[in-house]
């Protein structure tokens, strides 16, 4: 089976697979590793092995030092980010200081937690082929194994598609297929499904399963916990950039709520089951969205929309990755252009410019909208916000601490933190969050749930673009589904 799944690369007998799978082994030696201008930040002192063919997740709160290991395996520390490394990461039994990166590139495939970050190309074609020509792989072989990661990954609904017009769920699909297509002996992914929906998940988890199957090394940095449980065999738990726990599979996740909460985890199983708690009919306010058609590069996204907004409620929007709800949010905040419809506060219509001056979106990419030289000034920059209130949002969003930090520097969890305390200082009366709790771990989550839902205490409109059931569970009074041209209430 792992023959014909690998493309056929296995053409000398399987010496080819038996000759390259120490490289799969990882031994990670009394490391410890401190960025540059930092105190607290990196790993200390991590100690632990990996063997051909295993599937371990790291896990633990925002900031623990996930990303940093990942790194730390892929080569990317010490040889592009800067700080101070101690001790000795060996893939293969080879100290990987004494690898060249494209040694190491061979070896290692890695995908991260802003897929953007590793494109060249606009179209998924070319940044699939990019990646394999950057490896010196033969052109025909090019050729061949282009057409079958587009198979086996099921891509054939985003070919010729511009990696602008992607969704940030289409665009992690696309940063996966690079990687497996280069048929690498360690594969490192970085919250490889914070932005993907339940069926995006469930292919990512098949793919994982085969390439598992067929001996690879797979560690995953993931806080969405559930999807996991049947392609794991180790859990690494990290706390304050030290490895203070190991777990067999079937031990970690008999572990009740109780204990995973009080770690900062997310949930072990899969337990959504929303029950609306809409309270819409003493609202004081409502947004009403009539025949509503919506195009994107004059392709339908979405036609013949009716439905209403009120005050005073947090409002989920759900529904597979491509399905319009980023480009209805953007149509909300006067970003886009309805091509047909209307959108009305309270009976009144509003116009584009009427609605950006209301509208507030925290963006998918958070990093399109952090521009300040540090954390403290991204909160005053646009706002009216005393210091006072700067200081009790960053000490609620436990960023306090690196306020005067660049936000570029930031993880990508604190970096989602940092938006939504934006937000919070704009005064807008209607605010869309798309994906706000990508990246979190339990007690971020819960902390931008109680302010979802004291936003909606204050009257605020209150919609939230999210696949975490978590979060709706928590945090929503309503949801909806888009997709297929309708919008309707689970």
């Amino acid at each position: 089976m792992c023959t014909d799944y690998l493309y056929g690369w296995y053409s000398k007998g399987g010496e080819f697979m038996l000759e390259q799978m120490t490289d799969a082994h990882i031994k990670v030696e009394n490391v410890s590793y401190l960025y540059d201008n930092e105190i607290s930040s990196g790993v200390q002192e991590i100690n632990f092995e990996v063997r051909p063919g295993e599937c371990v997740l790291l896990c633990g709160k925002s900031g623990c030092g996930k990303t940093t290991v990942t790194k730390l395996i892929n080569g990317l520390i010490p040889n592009f980010v800067e700080g101070k490394k101690q001790g000795t990461v060996f893939l293969g039994g080879k100290n990987i200081e004494k690898l060249a990166m494209y040694q190491i590139s061979d070896i290692v495939a890695s995908v991260f937690q802003n897929p953007k970050s590793q494109f060249f190309n606009i179209d998924p074609e070319s940044e699939i082929v990019f990646t394999l020509e950057n490896q010196g792989t033969a052109l025909e072989e090019v050729e061949t194994r282009l057409k079958k990661t587009i198979v086996e990954l099921e891509l054939e609904p985003l070919l010729g598609k511009s990696m602008f017009a992607m969704s940030g769920g289409e665009k992690q699909r696309i940063a996966f297929a690079c990687a497996y297509a280069t048929n690498p002996e360690i594969i490192v992914l970085d919250e490889p499904t914070a932005n993907l929906d339940m069926d995006a998940t469930a292919q990512i988890a098949k793919i994982i399963g085969k390439l598992k199957a067929c001996g690879k090394t797979i560690l995953i940095a993931e806080h969405r916990l559930n999807w996991l449980k049947p392609l794991v065999d180790r859990i690494f738990l990290f706390e304050n950039g030290k490895l203070i726990e190991e777990y067999e599979a079937m031990s970690f996740y008999q572990k009740s709520d109780e204990w995973r909460r009080y770690r900062g985890l997310r949930q072990l199983e899969d337990q959504s089951d929303f029950s609306t708690k809409s309270k819409h009919d003493g609202a004081s306010h409502k947004l009403e969205f009539k025949n509503l058609y919506l195009a994107y590069e004059r392709k339908c996204v979405a036609s013949d929309l009716n439905f209403t907004l009120y005050s005073g409620e947090v409002t989920a929007l759900t529904g597979r990755n491509g399905a319009g709800k980023t480009t209805l949010a953007r149509c909300l905040c006067g970003l886009h252009n309805e091509a047909a419809g209307n959108i009305f506060l309270d009976e009144e219509k509003l116009l584009a410019k009427q609605r950006r001056k209301i509208s507030y979106l925290v963006m998918q990419d958070v990093n399109h909208q952090l521009f300040a030289e540090s954390v403290e000034a991204e909160c005053f920059l646009g706002s009216m916000a005393s210091q006072a209130d700067v200081n009790e949002l960053l000490k609620e969003f436990d960023l306090y601490q690196f306020r005067e930090k660049h936000p570029q520097t930031l993880s990508g969890g604190q970096k989602q933190r940092l938006a939504v305390v934006t937000a919070l200082l704009s005064n807008k009366r209607v605010l869309i969050f798309d994906e706000p709790t990508s990246g979190l771990d339990y007690d971020n989550m819960l902390r931008v749930s109680k302010t979802l839902k004291t936003l909606a205490e204050k009257d605020y409109f209150v919609l939230v673009i999210t696949h975490d059931f978590e979060l709706i569970e928590s945090a929503c009074d309503r949801c909806l589904r888009l997709g297929n041209n309708q919008i309707y209430d689970l």
